[in-house]
C-alpha cells in the first residue's frame, strides 16, 4: 500500500467522522431543553419580528434534515451563525479567544518535549539508576495530580508565597509579559502529560536498548550519541508519537480547567461560559472545531508513524 493510498483512505475516514460529528453537533440545538426559538432568542424579547427573524435565519420551519443540510453548508463556509450572548459571528467569537489558547498549547508542548521526552530517554538508557527511579516516582505523582489541583498549588506556591509569576489573565500581549502570564498555566497543563510521556518514552527506549542490533552497535565501538540517535530513537519513536498524539488531544480538555482557574479568556473558558449561558451556536461551533482538530491530529499521527516505522508500511500492505 503506497503512502498516497493510505493517506486517501485515512482522509476518507476523517471526512466520514466529521460528517457524523457535524450531525451530532447540529442535534445539540434540537436536544437543548425548552423551546428552540426561546434558546436562540436568549435575552432578547420574544417579539413577532424577532421570532420571524430567528425562524428564517435557522430555517426552523423546515424539516430537521433540511435544517441540518442548510447548517452544514453554512458551516463548511465558516458560518456557524451568531452568538446569542455577544451578537458577534461565532467564528469571530472563537477566533478572538483562540490566540491565547494556541499560545498556551504551544508553551505546554515545548515543556512536554523538553522535559518529558528527554527525561524518558535518559531513564530508558540508564534503567535501574537513581535518575531512573526518581523519574519513575515523579511520573506516578504527576499522573495522580489533576490539572486543577496543580493549578491551585502553583498559584499558592509561585504566585502568592514567592510571587514569581502572575496568576491572573494573559498579559498585555507583549512577548515577555505573555510568557510570564502563561508559565504557570502551561506547567499546570503539561504536568500530567509530561508524566505519561516520560513513562512511555522510558518503556519504548528500554525495549529498544535490549535489542540485539543495539548490542552489536556497541560491540562495533559506535559512540553512545550515534547509537542513541540512529538506533534507539528511530526505533522507539513510533509508540511515543502515537501516545503523544492522544495526549495532544488531552490538551484541549485540560485547557478548559486551566484557563478557567487562571482566567485566561481562551477557547476553554469560552466553552464554559457558552454552556452556562446556553449559547448553542457557539457551543456548536466549538464542538465542530475541536472535533476537526482531533481528526487532523489523528491523521497527522498516522502519517508520521507510517514515515518513521517501515514495519507499519509492511503491515498496511499486507
Amino acid at each position: 500500500m503506497s503512502f498516497m493510498t493510505f493517506a486517501s483512505r485515512r482522509l476518507a475516514w476523517g471526512i466520514g467522522i466529521m460528517v457524523l460529528v457535524s450531525f451530532l453537533v447540529f442535534s445539540l440545538l434540537a436536544a437543548s431543553p425548552g423551546s428552540i426559538v426561546s434558546t436562540l432568542l436568549g435575552s432578547r424579547p420574544a417579539t413577532p419580528q424577532a421570532i420571524a427573524q430567528v425562524t428564517a435565519q435557522y430555517h426552523l420551519d423546515s424539516p430537521f434534515l433540511v435544517q441540518y443540510w442548510d447548517w452544514a453548508k453554512s458551516a463548511l463556509s465558516g458560518d456557524f451563525g451568531r452568538s446569542i450572548q455577544s451578537g458577534q459571528a461565532v467564528t469571530s467569537d472563537i477566533a478572538s479567544h483562540l490566540t491565547i489558547t494556541l499560545e498556551l498549547a504551544v508553551y505546554a508542548l515545548l515543556l512536554i518535549l523538553a522535559i518529558g521526552t528527554t527525561a524518558g530517554i535518559v531513564a530508558g538508557i540508564r534503567q535501574g539508576s537513581l535518575f531512573d527511579r526518581a523519574t519513575s516516582g515523579l511520573s506516578v505523582l504527576g499522573m495522580s495530580a489533576p490539572g486543577f489541583v496543580v493549578s491551585i498549588l502553583l498559584i499558592y506556591l509561585l504566585g502568592v508565597q514567592v510571587a514569581i509569576f502572575p496568576v491572573y489573565g494573559g498579559g498585555n500581549g507583549d512577548f515577555t509579559d505573555r510568557v510570564e502570564h502563561l508559565t504557570l498555566p502551561a506547567i499546570a497543563l503539561a504536568v500530567g502529560i509530561i508524566a505519561v510521556i516520560m513513562r512511555q518514552t522510558r518503556a519504548a527506549v528500554g525495549g529498544v536498548v535490549d535489542q540485539d542490533y543495539v548490542t552489536f552497535a556497541r560491540a562495533r565501538g559506535l559512540t553512545l550519541r550515534r547509537i542513541t540517535l540512529h538506533y534507539v530513537l528511530r526505533n522507539a519513536a513510533a509508540p511515543v508519537v502515537n501516545t503523544g498524539g492522544l495526549l495532544a488531544i488531552h490538551l484541549i480538555s485540560g485547557a478548559v480547567l486551566v484557563e478557567t482557574v487562571f482566567a485566561l479568556g481562551g477557547v476553554g473558558q469560552l466553552m464554559v461560559q457558552s454552556v452556562e449561558s446556553k449559547d448553542i451556536p457557539v457551543v456548536q461551533g466549538l464542538a465542530f472545531f475541536i472535533a476537526l482538530v482531533v481528526v487532523c491530529v489523528n491523521l497527522l499521527v498516522d502519517a508520521v508513524t507510517l514515515i518513521l516505522d517501515p514495519r507499519t508500511r509492511d503491515g498496511a500492505r499486507r
